[in-house]
């Protein structure tokens, strides 16, 4: 009966199932998959595959290294205002210099720029900075009327000689003489420097040295969970030793390609972050196949085969749609983003390349040493839980076996008892999650935002906005024209700088700075609101709608766009939100399709889709819970914040969406497979899931642990990064693969196998599943009862050999 029921079952509604040609006994079927036939091949030819493999990773290497990066350019950016300001800028031939100012004060409130004393630290500031010999056009707040209003607060402003682009690598000599000056007068002044120099340097330093730690802990991190997860240190070093390869070739790429398009700091970073990730993963998913395979008794030829055309097929598809996610940022048209997704794309590329062309070849030639280095305690740990579930499989077509794991067998058992109420109370918990989402407000941060408290400059920033509201991020006009000195544009110019004080966009004072030979104007204008970014967008807006129309904009042939950081900001967002609807529309509907070209299935296309969006709302929601409404803030560090950095939430998603497929197409393709073995729907479920449970738990929990640990850096912007994608692969790997998933395909049962016959012209990229039929056991093929056994299409007939490599 059982036999019988379940190759009715396995025979289905006939939807779409393409019919397989008919096999002999014996016949061993060449692998049609990509990854079948590179497993084979690697295996058969292991030495060539390995030196392959090293040779692409030291030439990609040497050839990164001899061509070197070409970085994203300022003018690059972005579109808008502040490129145009940028290439007037460059066209000019104009390097324009790196401002810098010391802000001297009174310890007591009561002290005056007009005191003896205060007069003393002016002059003795001056004399510091001139003598380092790294500055150019120091002024005196006294002949350039830089005192608050108040009385109480002077600029010293002067500019950094050489290269603007390095002058945050010499501005250090300047801060020590500054802080020479502070000590000799600590008791009646505060002096502190500030400007783009300085402030460049402190958060480079604070970049840097946050991503090395971030990168020094991630390895050794994702090998100590490998290692409690494979119990054998050869094992747990494989995954690791391929992600990092994988990274290096990418490294050497991205540095090629960067000449055609620009690359960024941040794009390595991030390329490093997923490289790590996925590279583990894609390593994971097909190690523990071919242990799993081998620990139910099959030849190492064998596991290695059915590793290959299951979990490479797997590993295929999930870097296929990853490198499809990511490649939406490029539809943004913001150079940092497309440099991300660029970078990610390749590395996604290259790890999955890695794992299933030289990792089968590792692992032939390794045998039986890839359990070398294993350690005591773990191993006996391992043994007693086989030895348990091995005790407790059982059941038709339980897939029973070491795979398997009893915590999730458990859920499953009350998930698929009552499949309604586990989606009401899953899908119901992960709306909740994402309701905070719907008053999202995002921005870009400024210094005080992004570091807290925790920087001395940032204390610099915060007096400076006050005692000089917008001195610290200035508005920056650029004015080209044929004629700069022609009396119209100098009327035009004076007509600004008195209209952007009387508007109210700026309290000044406003500086303007000629280049008579190249015709360009530079304005400074420091806006009101200060590092009050609605403020600021305010005055913003003024200049450029009301004060530059009626100015600089009515003569004719002058250009006058206005950049900045404020302006910057403004843009940026401006962009990123125009860019939303392109990448969130190219990003779906290619995962949609390509889901229904490797399943078949227009069901598990449609529920892919919308299970990942679910946990993309979820992380959405956990972030402005968090970050912009404070709870739980404290436990992060992220007090006061108030809102999310601008970038993120499509970048988020992009990488989410991407990620998520990991989990996605290891579970349902190892549940698909279970379905054309000719078990029930239910059965395939719960045999998909617990057999995977282990490897998803492994796989999610390094790569929660590796973001977290940028949840724990200074940075406000890499914290949420952190906790966001932590967040999400934990949501995703528990509730949506473990609950949700099983429940939503309990209840379709055979409509998760729907293909319209409409869709029958599209091409099968299903995978050769007769290549595990054949070497299953009779038990676990239907065949332990006296029936006959069932194959990979629900046909009866004698099972083959196992086919050898």
């Amino acid at each position: 009966m059982v036999a019988t029921e379940r190759r009715r079952r396995g025979q289905g509604r006939g939807r779409g199932r393409a019919t397989p040609p008919e096999r002999g006994p014996g016949t061993a079927p060449a692998p049609r998959g990509i990854a079948a036939r590179a497993g084979v091949w690697s295996a058969r030819h292991r030495w060539t595959a390995v030196t392959a493999w090293v040779l692409f990773v030291v030439l990609a290497m040497g050839l990164g290294s001899a061509a070197g990066q070409v970085d994203v350019k300022d003018s690059e950016q972005m579109s808008g205002e502040v490129s145009q300001a940028e290439r007037i800028i460059e066209d000019a031939g104009l390097k324009e210099p790196v401002g810098e100012s010391v802000l001297i004060q009174g310890v007591d409130p009561s002290t005056s720029a007009t005191d003896k004393e205060f007069r003393a630290g002016v002059a003795a500031v001056l004399t510091a900075v001139e003598s380092t010999g790294e500055v150019a056009d120091v002024t005196s707040p006294y002949d350039t009327k830089t005192i608050s209003k108040d009385g109480r607060s002077a600029l010293v402003q002067f500019n950094m000689r050489g290269d603007p682009e390095t002058s945050s690598e010499r501005v250090e000599t300047v801060l020590k003489a500054v802080e020479g000056v502070q000590e000799e007068h600590k008791e009646t002044l505060r002096i502190a420097e500030i400007g783009g120099a300085s402030m460049n340097k402190t958060f480079d330093e604070a970049f840097g040295d946050d991503f090395k730690q971030a990168e020094i802990s991630a390895v050794p991190v994702a090998l100590g969970i490998l290692l409690i997860a494979f119990g054998a240190l050869v094992a747990a070093l494989l995954p690791v030793v391929l992600a990092l390869t994988a990274i290096m070739a990418t490294m050497g790429l991205m540095a090629v390609v960067s000449h055609v398009m620009p690359m960024s700091d941040t794009a390595n970073s991030v390329m490093l972050l997923v490289g790590l990730a996925v590279g583990v993963d894609y390593c994971l998913f097909y190690l523990r196949r071919e242990r799993e395979e081998r620990e139910a008794g099959r030849d190492a030829e064998t596991a290695l085969r059915i590793a290959a055309a299951t979990s490479g097929r797997a590993v295929i598809v999930s870097g296929v749609t990853v490198c499809v996610t990511m490649a939406g940022m490029l539809f943004t048209g913001l150079a940092e983003f497309k440099a991300m997704g660029l970078a990610s794309l390749m590395v996604v590329a290259v790890a999955m390349v890695g794992s299933v062309t030289v990792l089968p070849a590792l692992l032939s030639l390794l045998g039986e040493r890839v359990e070398r280095g294993r350690v005591p305690f773990l191993n006996r740990l391992k043994q007693s839980k086989k030895q348990r579930a091995a005790a407790g499989a059982g059941g038709a077509g339980s897939g029973g076996g070491s795979g398997e794991s009893r915590f999730w067998r458990a859920v499953l058992g009350r998930v698929l008892h009552r499949p309604k109420m586990a989606l009401a109370v899953a899908a119901g918990a992960l709306v909740a999650l994402a309701l905070p989402a719907v008053g999202m407000q995002t921005q870009n941060f400024t210094l005080d935002q992004e570091f807290g408290d925790s920087l001395p400059i940032v204390q610099t920033y915060e007096r400076v906005n006050e005692a000089f509201p917008g001195g610290a991020e200035p508005a920056e006009v650029v004015v080209r024209a044929d004629d700069i000195n022609a009396a119209p544009v100098r009327q035009a110019l004076a007509d600004f700088r008195a209209q952007a004080v009387s508007s109210g966009a700026s309290e000044g004072p406003v500086e303007i700075v000629t280049h008579d030979e190249r015709n360009v104007a530079i304005i400074e204008v420091p806006l009101v609101g200060g590092s009050d970014q609605n403020r600021a967008e305010k005055s913003l807006e003024l200049l450029r709608d009301t004060v530059r129309p009626a100015t600089l904009g009515a003569v004719d042939g002058v250009e006058a766009p206005i950049s900045g950081q404020v302006a910057g900001s403004k843009d940026f967002n401006d962009q990123l939100v125009g860019a939303v609807a392109p990448v969130f529309a190219f990003v779906v509907i290619f995962a949609f399709v390509l889901m229904l070209l490797c399943f078949r299935s227009l069901t598990i296309a449609v529920t892919s889709i919308v299970l990942n969006l679910l946990s993309v709302g979820a992380a959405y929601g956990i972030l402005t819970a968090v970050f912009q409404h404070g709870w739980g803030a404290s436990l992060v560090g992220a007090e006061g914040v108030g809102a999310i950095i601008s970038w993120l939430p499509l970048f988020l998603f992009v990488i989410l969406f991407g990620l998520s497929m990991d989990y996605h197409v290891f579970v349902v393709s190892r549940i698909r497979e279970a379905r054309m073995r000719g078990l029930t729907t239910r059965e395939a479920i719960t045999h998909g899931v617990v057999t995977t449970a282990g490897v998803v738990t492994s796989a999610a929990v390094i790569m929660v642990a590796v973001f977290a640990i940028f949840g724990t850096l200074s940075m406000q912007s890499m914290k949420q990064m952190g906790v966001g994608l932590a967040a999400a692969v934990l949501i995703d790997a528990t509730i949506i693969r473990g609950v949700l998933l099983p429940a939503v395909m309990a209840l379709l049962d055979e409509r998760n196998w729907y293909f319209p016959s409409w869709l029958r012209w599209l091409p099968d990229l299903t995978h050769d599943e007769s290549v595990v039929a054949q070497a299953q056991p009779e038990a676990e093929s239907g065949g332990g009862d006296g029936a006959p056994a069932v194959d990979a299409y629900g046909k009866t007939g004698e099972q083959p050999d196992p086919v050898r490599i």
